[in-house]
C-alpha cells in the first residue's frame, strides 16, 4: 500500500484539469503539496482551494520542459518540506496535425513538454523519494499511449514514450531494490481544456486556425472529453494507495485496452474509420 496522508506529493500541471483535480484530492487525503504550473493566476487559485481543505500547499511556476528549472525546483521542495514521498508527473499539451502537415516546432513542443517533462521530472525527484523511503512516482501517459490515432502524431509518440519510459523506471527500480513504487496512468476522455488549449497555443503562435480544425476540436471536446477530472483524479488516487502500476481511467481506457490486446492488427483499422466518422470523411 502506498497511503496519502502526510505524505509530501508533488503534482505537476495543477492550475486546471487533472492536475488541479489531482491537487484537491491529495488535499482532501491529507497530503501536503507542492504544486506547480506556467499558469500563475490558474495555480494560485488551485492552492488556494486546496489551503481551504486544510492542506499545506507550496506553489512554484514550473516549465517541466526546462531541465535546469526542474532540477533547481526539487531542490526547493526538499529543502522547504524536508522530504518528498511522491510526484505526479501530470504536466500535458495537445498537439495536432498529420505528419505530412505538423511542423518540427510543433513536435518539439509537444514532446519537450509531455515526455521530456515527466523525464525531467522523475530524474529531479527520484533521489528525494529514494532517500524517503517510501517514494512513488506517478507518471501521466494516456489512452493514446496505449492506442495510436492519426492527427496526433506528436501527442501519441509523446503518451507511448511515457509508458516505455515508465515501465523501464520500474523494471529497474525493482532490480535495485530501491524503496520507491512507479505507476503509469492512461486517462481516456476527461472533461480538461487541453485540446481548446492546443487551438489557442496555435493562434498565439500565429497559425492560421481553420474552421475545420474548430468543429472538430469542438466536437471532440463535447462527445469525447465526458469524465469529470475530480473522478479521474479519485481513480488515480484510489490506484496509488492501493500500489497498484498501471491504472487505467474510465470504460473508454479500458475497452481500448482490451481492444489492442485482442486485435492489435485490426484496431488500426477500426480507429481510421471511427476517425473518417468522426471527421465527417464517410
Amino acid at each position: 500500500m502506498s497511503g496519502v496522508r502526510g505524505k509530501v506529493a508533488v503534482v505537476t500541471g495543477a492550475a486546471s484539469g487533472i492536475g488541479r483535480a489531482l491537487a484537491l484530492e491529495l488535499a482532501r487525503r491529507g497530503a501536503r503539496l507542492a504544486l506547480s504550473d506556467v499558469d500563475e493566476p490558474g495555480l494560485g487559485e488551485t492552492a488556494g482551494r486546496a489551503r481551504s481543505l486544510g492542506a499545506q500547499v507550496h506553489t512554484a511556476r514550473l516549465d517541466v520542459s526546462d531541465r535546469a528549472a526542474v532540477e533547481a525546483y526539487a531542490a526547493a521542495v526538499a529543502e522547504h518540506s524536508g522530504v518528498v514521498h511522491q510526484v505526479y508527473n501530470n504536466a500535458g499539451v495537445a498537439g495536432g496535425g498529420t505528419v505530412l502537415e505538423t511542423d518540427w516546432a510543433e513536435y518539439d513542443r509537444v514532446l519537450s513538454v509531455n515526455l521530456f517533462g515527466v523525464i525531467h521530472g522523475t530524474k529531479a525527484f527520484l533521489p528525494h523519494l529514494v532517500a524517503s523511503g517510501d517514494g512513488h512516482v506517478v507518471n501521466v501517459s494516456s489512452l493514446n499511449g496505449i492506442m495510436g490515432q492519426g492527427r496526433m502524431t506528436a501527442y501519441c509518440t509523446s503518451k507511448f514514450a511515457v509508458r516505455g519510459f515508465t515501465e523501464s523506471l520500474r523494471a529497474e527500480l525493482l532490480a535495485a531494490g530501491h524503496p520507491v513504487r512507479v505507476t503509469v496512468v492512461h486517462p481516456g476522455g476527461v472533461r480538461t481544456n487541453i485540446a481548446t488549449a492546443a487551438l489557442e497555443h496555435a493562434r498565439a503562435s500565429g497559425r492560421e486556425v481553420t474552421a475545420d480544425e474548430e468543429a472538430r476540436t469542438r466536437t471532440y471536446t463535447e462527445k469525447l472529453l465526458r469524465m469529470p477530472p475530480e473522478r479521474a483524479a479519485r481513480t488515480v488516487v484510489d490506484g496509488v494507495e492501493a500500489g497498484r502500476p498501471r491504472i487505467l481511467v474510465g470504460t473508454d481506457a479500458r475497452v481500448v485496452d482490451l481492444l489492442v490486446r485482442l486485435a492489435p492488427r485490426l484496431y488500426p483499422v477500426l480507429a481510421a474509420r471511427a476517425e473518417r466518422r468522426f471527421t465527417g470523411g464517410g
